[in-house]
């Protein structure tokens, strides 16, 4: 890796008992280069006010800052107009508004939604509730042993009866690249809105939302180098234009009578509340690092390491390994587990070794069910990891038996 590169992320160089930091959980929460925090602090520094609201120099900076960021994420998306860019808090949040404003409004007993077995909780619990709500059929497309949706379960569960499809485009446990393109052509053949998860997608490789044609998209500054409290949902205008106000407050009223209230457009009408401008300035500053950086270049050095670790792990004596191997289905995460260990403890010992992974179900409980486990470790990587980063993975691993009394290895 460019030196450059790794000098852009103090964070790193780090000592963690007594050991270089190898961070390998960039699938949960990405490190931030210096010029996102820059960014942060010199909005908070020279232009802190709030947004929308003052007639007075500071607040309307405050304001072009918001505003500019908006562009900035159109433009990256592919969107058509930025009253097609809502800002929220986080992926979870966007797919609750969209749950409680498009759901709870616009499905009816008896309407099936369909999403996949491999779901993060934010992109299944909500969908839970609106099918307790409304008298829906939840359904799922599940996994064949490589952990990839077959095209015979897109085409056997997505029917005439189908009105919310809503799948991640990148499993955060997998790594699994789903066949999105296709899942939503087929939702829009029998008349159903499609909805994509790309919080483990839109930070690692090239997402065009027109394209795509998805009637809605959410995802996640934190994990894309931008800082926790700040994330997108995409929307079409007209699906956005009929849906009611997920919350209620400042700045997303247009006037407001003792009984009665109208809403501002789009996109502020979903936009309750003072809003987390420097979030917003810290994802811009975010997706320009990844510009002048290039996606591409980003994908690349994912695949390669990727690709890297999966030979490095599959030579270590009792190691198992979730998922496809194919590393042209695959993003940057590597699910594995060390027979005999809790994915815990396996987690605790690395730590010791400076290396930071996660372990757990990965708030994705159906799947782990689905797979007959109860957790896995997960290592995942971005633009700031390096092979040297996987072998010190993989000298920690080949001791973690030996720690907890199976003998050498």
């Amino acid at each position: 890796m460019d030196k450059k590169i790794r000098n852009d992320f103090p964070t790193l160089d780090q000592m963690v008992n007594g050991c270089r930091l190898v961070y390998l959980d960039s699938a949960a929460t990405t490190q931030k280069p210096l010029s996102v925090m820059k960014e942060i602090e010199d909005y908070y520094r020279s232009s802190n006010a709030n947004p929308h609201r003052g007639a007075y120099s500071l607040s309307m900076q405050a304001t072009q800052i918001y505003e500019n960021t908006r562009t900035i994420i159109k433009e990256f998306i592919g969107a058509g107009k930025e009253k097609e860019i809502v800002f929220t808090k986080n992926t979870t949040e966007a797919l609750n508004l969209i749950a409680y404003s498009y759901g709870m409004n616009f499905i009816n007993k008896g309407d099936e939604i369909v999403i996949s077995i491999a779901e993060h909780h934010s992109n299944l619990v909500p969908w839970q509730q609106v099918a307790k709500a409304k008298g829906a059929v939840l359904k799922y497309l599940y996994l064949d042993e490589e952990g990839l949706i077959a095209k015979e379960e897109i085409e056997n569960k997505i029917t005439a009866k189908t009105k919310l499809v809503s799948v991640t485009q990148v499993s955060n446990v997998l790594g699994t690249i789903n066949p999105v393109k296709e899942i939503i052509e087929k939702a829009h053949s029998v008349g159903a809105i499609a909805i994509i998860d790309a919080a483990q997608s839109i930070p690692h490789q090239r997402v065009n939302v027109s394209e795509l044609d998805a009637d809605f998209i959410v995802f996640s500054g934190h994990k894309m180098l931008a800082p926790m409290g700040i994330g997108v949902l995409y929307g079409k205008e007209a699906l956005l234009e009929k849906m009611p106000p997920f919350l209620f407050g400042g700045d997303m009223i247009e006037y407001v009578t003792e009984q009665d209230t109208t809403y501002a457009e789009l996109p502020y009408k979903f936009e309750g509340g003072t809003q987390n401008v420097g979030g917003a300035a810290g994802l811009s500053a975010a997706v320009k690092y990844l510009q002048e950086f290039g996606m591409d270049k980003v994908q690349a050095i994912e695949k390669d390491l990727v690709c890297y670790a999966i030979d490095k792990l599959s030579e270590i004596p009792h190691i198992i390994l979730y998922g496809t191997k194919d590393v042209e289905k695959k993003a940057g995460v590597l699910s594995f587990n060390v027979e005999d260990v809790h994915p815990h403890d396996v987690a605790t010992i690395l730590d010791s070794y400076g290396v930071a992974i996660r372990a757990g179900h990965h708030c994705a409980e159906p799947l782990m069910r689905y797979m007959k486990v109860n957790a896995t470790c997960r290592a995942s990587f971005y633009l700031y990891n390096t092979k040297e980063d996987i072998d010190i993975l993989a000298e920690a691993l080949a001791d973690t038996r030996r720690w907890l009394g199976y003998g050498s290895k």
